[in-house]
């Protein structure tokens, strides 16, 4: 077991580190595009169905890039598409929900004093609310309302701030967090397999047959784009909450998932008009700002139930606990690790147990073995330092006491 948990650990990583990589050329595709698209202008030399032209330079070298709202006149032999930046970025993020919270579901996805469930309830409960998101979401933009940019805007915040709550109301704090980050890039990922792709295939068939595309699926493709356009920076902020507590363990937690929605829009609203050469929006940061201020003042206020300690033990934390290491693990714990690690530390400097992982009991420490083991057995990264002098006997003790305990 501790092999596995090892070969565990870095299939994590390895689609931990393919999700950034995907979700970095996503976001920074849709980021050029926006600003290119905002930034095109009309010239008398331009096409006859051309609607705009950028010049650009970089790498040393000169781009002449021109758009077609529907089609040119002609398909050229290459045409690139960009597609699969966005699914691998959902389909690694999947895969990293279901290595971490599924398969860790009664650590990391179930809170018995929030939702006292089995973890099957819960994982149907995620998969069901990713599902139902993208349901609400594009019968929206089908709607009447869909015609309305400022209507849609305020009816899609409202379901956002809902299902904020809602997650709160199903989830650990660091799941529900997490969740409303799934749950907005899901809706991303769609738009680009469910509209904008299938659209531009359907221009893309239409020219090849001899036929004049209709404008409409260009325009209903352009809105989806840049929906996602705004949507990518608070999906960003709850992909890092999972690391900082400050952000998930408080009551108020779904509050500021709502209001990173509103940070991530004015910033992007910012640069958007400066792409769009409409002036400098100066007001736009301030406003992020002071958004900011208020979330890290929610932040200090009072825990989630069951944050200060963990009184429940899993299912795995069973045979931990009987393990014949088990107390001179324990002790280990508490001693080089639980004065960062409580609800109130002791370590100067440290306000909050980091990662909001609490090592003061031994259901805790049970509830963390595999973690603890990987930290400060496997490997040397806690403490950080060694500042409290784990000795080398102590991190091999830590690893039979694992061992033992998963059955190795």
């Amino acid at each position: 077991m501790g092999d596995f948990a090892i070969f565990y650990e870095w299939l994590m990583f390895a689609v931990r580190w393919l999700h950034v990589i995907t979700a970095i050329a996503w976001i920074g595709s849709s980021f050029y595009f926006i600003a290119l698209d905002l930034g095109l202008r009309k010239t008398p030399s331009l096409p006859p169905l051309a609607h705009g032209e950028e010049w650009q330079v970089h790498g040393g070298g000169f781009y002449h890039i021109q758009k077609y709202l529907v089609a040119p006149d002609f398909l050229p032999e290459h045409l690139t598409w960009f597609k699969w930046e966005s699914y691998w970025t959902w389909f690694s993020g999947f895969m990293l929900l279901v290595l971490v919270y599924y398969v860790g579901a009664d650590l990391y996805l179930v809170d018995r004093t929030v939702l006292d469930v089995p973890a099957w309830q819960a994982i149907g409960l995620s998969l069901a609310s990713i599902g139902l998101g993208w349901a609400l979401y594009d019968g929206l933009c089908k709607s009447p309302i869909g015609q309305s940019t400022t209507g849609l805007m305020l009816v899609l915040f409202a379901i956002l701030v809902a299902m904020s709550w809602g997650y709160t109301q199903l989830f650990t704090g660091r799941a529900a967090m997490l969740h409303m980050g799934v749950f907005t890039a899901t809706i991303m990922t769609a738009n680009v397999v469910m509209i904008i792709i299938p659209n531009q295939r359907i221009v893309v068939g239409d020219l090849k047959a001899g036929r004049v595309p209709d404008a409409k699926y260009g325009k209903i493709a352009k809105q989806r784009s840049l929906h996602n356009n705004y949507l990518t920076l608070p999906v960003i902020f709850f992909m890092l909450s999972s690391h900082y507590p400050l952000a998930f363990a408080t009551q108020w937690n779904w509050i500021i998932a709502s209001l990173i929605f509103l940070v991530g829009v004015v910033i992007r609203h910012y640069f958007n008009t400066r792409h769009a050469r409409k002036g400098n929006p100066h007001w736009t940061w301030a406003v992020a700002v002071a958004l900011f201020l208020v979330i890290a003042w929610l932040s200090s206020g009072p825990k989630l139930p069951g944050m200060a300690g963990e009184e429940v033990a899993s299912r795995a934390a069973e045979s931990f606990l009987s393990a014949s290491h088990f107390e001179a693990a324990s002790l280990t714990v508490q001693t080089r690790c639980a004065m960062c690690h409580t609800a109130e530390p002791a370590w100067p400097g440290v306000s909050q147990a980091p990662k909001n992982v609490i090592l003061d009991n031994d259901i805790a420490i049970a509830n963390h073995a595999k973690d603890i083991a990987m930290q400060a057995g496997y490997a040397h990264a806690m403490p950080p330092g060694n500042v409290s002098e784990m000795t080398v006997e102590e991190r091999a003790l830590l690893v039979a006491w694992f061992r033992e305990g998963s059955g190795q």
